[in-house]
């Protein structure tokens, strides 16, 4: 713990070298890591021109603060705090169109990627042998330490899905520890999403092919200390990127995660419903009422948690985001009901109708909500 509050008196002197490599370290709580982290960086590197650029999302341990302490005695660190915005892949968006070389690389904070590996990477990229260059753990040579394999099934199921359903080519692109030539990355920034956690697979599923990727083993190490950021909504956050890609990012992502929160209370309200019916023998109209109500109430908290989670309401502010999202919901539900009316009158489908009706509550939903219960501060 020492240690990563008082950088030792062995820190090199201030680099006055422009930097060949700019590596991108996302955190949230990793007070007793980052400063290890940067010391192996520094025995990595000696022989390259590099900065690290520690983005973190107001680490409530102070993540940033020890941080600003390494930036004092040594001007390659660099700190971006960012305050009312989390989550992985803006953190490295947003790190990387920060940094100032030509290469750039992406690693966790945790310990458990290979930083060794990131001259043999930067060797790659710069020889022009690749445009990007991936350590993958689906390739022969990786090594697993600190994988349990829970998170190991997981992981292969989503990148099965992600290559059949994107036409990923490359063996990993569930990867959180690769490099890039930055000036295809800038290429590609602007249609990359900055929710979710899987910045790798959007940069490969935005390229479409165009990226040269090489992949290299390297061994998965044991998390030293804190624990993953991977909370149980991230099955929710991966699938709603692969549909932002197959629609070719004509739908946000964000967009997608709020319609799939609302299919989940449509779940949340029949189940209400039949439950006031059948075992309360409430009278409809109360247990319609009482479904909506859990529905909205489900849906709100569920858009907190996942669709919103760079912008999660606490405290009385969550109070008032419920009021507010009450508020919105209900001239949704208006609005549903009124373009169900006008389809219906117009051609008699009672499912065309109905999910003309879906579409635009969901719609008026999503923008309401971003306007009065999400705002940006």
């Amino acid at each position: 713990m020492n240690e990563a509050i008082r950088p030792g008196p062995d820190t090199s002197p201030q680099a006055q070298e422009a930097p060949e490599l700019s590596v991108i370290v996302p955190t949230f709580n990793e007070r007793d890591n980052v400063t290890v982290l940067y010391r192996r960086l520094e025995a990595t590197l000696a022989n390259v021109a590099w900065e690290v650029v520690f983005v973190d999302d107001n680490s409530p341990d102070g993540t940033w603060d020890v941080v600003r302490a390494l930036a004092q005695r040594d001007n390659r660190v660099r700190c971006v705090r960012r305050i009312g915005r989390r989550g992985l892949s803006g953190a490295c968006i947003e790190g990387i169109l920060a940094s100032s070389a030509p290469y750039v690389a992406v690693i966790d904070a945790d310990l458990q990627h290979d930083e060794t590996q990131l001259p043999k990477m930067l060797l790659l990229l710069a020889s022009e042998q690749a445009d990007l260059v991936v350590g993958s753990r689906y390739i022969e040579g990786y090594k697993s330490e600190g994988f349990n394999k829970q998170r190991a099934g997981a992981s292969a199921l989503a990148t099965e899905v992600a290559k059949k359903m994107l036409r990923v080519e490359i063996a990993d692109p569930m990867s959180g520890f690769f490099m890039v030539r930055r000036d295809r990355f800038e290429e590609l920034a602007p249609k990359l999403s900055v929710h979710g956690f899987k910045i790798l697979l959007d940069l490969v599923a935005s390229a479409q092919g165009t990226l040269r990727a090489v992949e290299i083993p390297y061994t998965f190490g044991a998390r030293q200390h804190g624990e993953s950021k991977l909370d149980s909504m991230v099955a929710l956050d991966f699938l709603g990127l692969v549909l932002a890609k197959l629609s070719n990012d004509i739908v946000s992502l964000r967009f997608i995660l709020f319609a799939m929160v609302g299919g989940i209370g449509l779940v949340v309200h029949l189940t209400t419903l039949f439950i006031g019916l059948e075992l309360f023998k409430a009278p409809f109209a109360e247990a319609q009422a009482a479904g909506a109500i859990v529905a909205m109430t489900s849906n709100f908290v569920l858009n907190n948690f996942l669709t919103y989670r760079d912008q999660r309401l606490k405290g009385f502010a969550l109070l008032r985001g419920l009021i507010a999202f009450y508020i919105v919901c209900s001239v949704g539900l208006l609005a549903n009901v009124g373009v169900a009316f006008s389809v219906y009158d117009q051609e008699p489908i009672w499912w065309l109708a109905g999910m003309a009706g879906a579409l635009m509550g969901v719609v008026w939903n999503y923008a309401m909500s971003g306007l009065f219960v999400w705002r940006k501060k």
